[in-house]
């Protein structure tokens, strides 16, 4: 059976030993009932956190009467962490409660020890009777029996740590920037009333300040947000034709994503930049991708003296 199947095939069992194994009445146990137990994922990406832990979950098909102890052990393939050094185990042994088809693995992520580009990850492997072990179909495989952890560092979220100089460099920039440079300085400051909002100030050409909404709601995944209808400069300015209300608008991108690197201080910004007519829309310009940096002082003066566009502050106010 190729590997399309194998994926397909794995959720209909596990549906269908679920249907008859994972009682409603707690209180009820069959013995005959298939009982398989298995990590919920093979891969999983956990966020790394200071002073938290990060719990990779195990399942059951069934529930019994009674607590079903097993143990977890780390495998070196596949593990480039380092055990007691980027991460630790709050214990070696899981318990499914009675009446439970759940439980978890606690893990210690070592913030410290991790860098903020480091690529790190471990292997789990269940230690559980063979007869436990749920098949693949056709195969000699066990599916859940191994999970691979990867360690993502995470920094606690500040809007104020996206506020200030910012270099900005665009894909839209290299293609319409009107001194032929892909790269800018940008002065960013929280918004007023918007929560996790940030204000970027002439973000691609002078007089023109767009808002970004950060959301870092989940840590293993914040994102950056680009409201509709935006404007970020006129027809002419950009492309010295007018073919639709003389306005270029944005929104966020629905083909790419946009991420925000706490750790790192910068923020990926993917949009789609379009042009609309009193009808309704005109067309697309094209989906576009940024990279905004917040740097020091220093360093964007160094950028400035070294020729590139000079950022200004509200008001009009040279930035130095």
């Amino acid at each position: 059976m190729n590997s399309f199947y194998k994926i397909l095939f794995i959720p209909v069992v596990i549906a269908a030993v679920c249907i008859t194994g994972c009682k409603e009445d707690k209180n009820s146990f069959d013995s005959s009932d298939l009982e398989y137990v298995m990590f919920a994922d093979t891969l999983g990406i956990y966020p790394v956190i200071e002073n938290e832990t990060f719990s990779v979950p195990v399942i059951s098909t069934v529930a019994r009467g009674y607590d079903r102890t097993f143990a977890v052990e780390i495998i070196d393939r596949g593990s480039n962490a380092i055990e007691n050094y980027h991460y630790r185990l709050k214990s070696n042994t899981i318990v499914i409660p009675a009446g439970q088809v759940r439980t978890e693995v606690e893990v210690e992520g070592l913030f410290k020890n991790i860098g903020d580009t480091d690529s790190l990850g471990f292997t789990l492997r269940l230690v559980i009777p063979e007869e436990l072990e749920m098949p693949v179909y056709g195969t000699d495989e066990k599916y859940g029996l191994e999970t691979k952890c990867v360690l993502l560092k995470t920094c606690p979220f500040d809007i104020n740590n996206f506020s200030g100089y910012c270099l900005l460099t665009s894909t839209y920039l290299l293609n319409y920037s009107l001194d032929g440079s892909s790269s800018r300085l940008v002065w960013t400051e929280p918004h007023k009333t918007l929560k996790n909002t940030i204000v970027c100030h002439d973000w691609l050409y002078d007089g023109y300040d767009v808002n970004l909404t950060l959301e870092p709601e989940d840590p293993s995944s914040p994102t950056v947000a680009v409201e509709k209808d935006q404007v970020i400069c006129d027809e002419w300015t950009a492309f010295g034709i007018i073919r639709g209300d003389n306005k270029i608008r944005v929104e966020g991108s629905q083909a790419y994503p946009s991420f925000i690197y706490g750790c790192q201080n910068y923020i990926t910004v993917s949009f789609r930049a379009y042009v609309t007519t009193l009808d309704g829309e005109y067309g697309t310009v094209g989906h576009f991708y940024n990279i905004m940096e917040w740097i020091s002082e220093e360093e964007a003066d160094r950028l400035m003296k070294d020729g590139m566009t000079m950022a200004t502050k509200p008001g009009g106010q040279m930035a130095f």
